[in-house]
């Protein structure tokens, strides 16, 4: 149900639309004034109950189609970063703000991968492309972080206090995300930049969980071999 809504929220008003009323953008002039009375809307819409489910291009998929499995796995990585966020929120990590803007951007991730190539129209593309712009911002903020961590010599756990386990967890879903869209920008069903950004937001959460272990002051764990 939570991706059928997302897909509703696309149509109506674009990929990343939520995100940008959230941060502040111009609202229309009534904004404020009574609505009209109207019932309120269902969260439930019975349309995937036979186990398919529609694409933004109005295609008609079955719910196990990797389109889906992809759009379901992007979305539990916003889910984690969100946890992640407010745990790193709740240590005073300004990154917290990066980390909503990476929420922002899955959802307009979600958006491509919704819109499989072979069924779209110009109109379609156009509203969903995804650009390089936020692979190379991703980049920019890996090697921020990066210039102020000490190297690594072993390799390390999951570990390092709750913000940096969390962004651990966020990720290895990452990193499934990522397998997820490989083969459908393979198919020509995507854009590279999305399979891109994914790639490069794994690496941005490993970094950024290092660097809240060092603010914090907390231990990373390093893997040591067991004897046989």
């Amino acid at each position: 149900m939570a991706a059928a809504a997302l897909r509703q929220g696309w149509r109506r008003l674009g990929p990343g639309a939520l995100c940008r009323r959230a941060s502040g953008a111009p609202v229309p002039p009534d904004a404020g004034a009574e609505p009209p009375a109207r019932p309120a809307p269902r969260v439930y819409t019975r349309t995937g109950d036979k186990g398919f489910s529609s694409t933004f291009t109005g295609e008609r998929r079955s719910k196990d189609d990797q389109v889906f499995e992809a759009l379901g796995t992007t979305d539990e990585l916003s889910s984690a970063i969100g946890l992640a966020s407010e745990l790193s929120s709740e240590s005073g990590h300004i990154f917290a703000e990066q980390l909503h803007k990476v929420q922002c951007m899955l959802q307009d991730v979600g958006a491509n991968i919704a819109t499989p190539i072979s069924s779209a129209r110009e109109a379609h593309l156009k509203r969903t492309s995804f650009t390089e712009k936020p692979v190379l911002e991703l980049e920019q903020w890996i090697d921020k972080y990066t210039e102020q961590l000490p190297p690594l010599t072993a390799f390390i756990l999951p570990s390092g206090g709750k913000s940096s386990a969390a962004l651990h967890f966020s990720r290895a879903v990452c990193r499934r995300a990522e397998r997820c869209v490989v083969p459908i920008v393979q198919a020509g069903e995507a854009d590279p930049n999305v399979a891109k950004y994914l790639n490069r937001l794994s690496d941005y959460l490993f970094v950024l969980a290092r660097y809240a272990a060092m603010k914090e002051g907390k231990e990373e764990k390093i893997y040591t071999r067991s004897e046989p």
